[in-house]
């Protein structure tokens, strides 16, 4: 063969090289068992952010008052606290929304919202159609908020612990395996689980 058509095989071969590459990286990341929604939270183990939100207007809790803001103080409540993030543009946040109504009766926690990027208009019509699972809603219709907590879309909800230290997170919706298997094991712990 002559040294040009050798540099020209070469270079042909590459694209076929790289494919073979990034499909053994594909399918190492598909056999080594992670759960690719387990997407890792800076705040896991630390501090949850101070957070004050204007309450969500038009949104009632089940007696008809207007539900209160999102006041939630550096160092905690005082009570564990489930911090869902939601929107009323995001499907999977209405796919959640029965397993939501349910934990609501739970009263070893504070079920609280933040209202993402979204009208409240839209929102407060989402709750009224839905029911009402939060005692306080904060209304983040800029985004800065989800920023601090380190959101990557809606739904994600995180458990915090009554000193106000983010336990757990989960991104994506909640469903029945989640909550069983992850939530109420951690709750009851008081600690992440490894």
């Amino acid at each position: 063969m002559t040294p040009g058509k050798t540099r020209r095989l070469a270079l042909a071969a590459i694209p076929l090289i790289l494919f073979v590459g990034m499909g053994g990286i594909f399918l190492f990341a598909l056999e080594s068992g992670r759960d690719p929604q387990a997407l890792p939270s800076a705040l896991q183990g630390r501090a949850a952010p101070a957070t004050s939100l204007p309450p969500l207007e038009g949104a009632r809790l089940a007696d008809g008052s207007p539900v209160p803001g999102l006041t939630f103080p550096a160092g905690g409540t005082g009570r564990p606290a489930l911090v869902n993030v939601f929107a009323s543009w995001c499907a999977p946040c209405r796919a959640e929304h029965p397993l939501l109504m349910r934990l609501a009766a739970d009263p070893r926690f504070d079920l609280i919202g933040i209202n993402y990027k979204d009208k409240p208009e839209q929102a407060s019509g989402f709750l009224e159609e839905l029911g009402n699972p939060y005692a306080q809603i904060g209304a983040d219709e800029d985004g800065r908020v989800g920023i601090d907590w380190g959101v990557y879309g809606v739904p994600e909800t995180f458990l915090v612990s009554p000193e106000g230290t983010v336990l757990w997170k989960a991104t994506g919706p909640l469903t029945p395996a989640i909550i069983r298997e992850e939530l109420l094991p951690r709750l009851e712990a008081g600690s992440p689980l490894s």
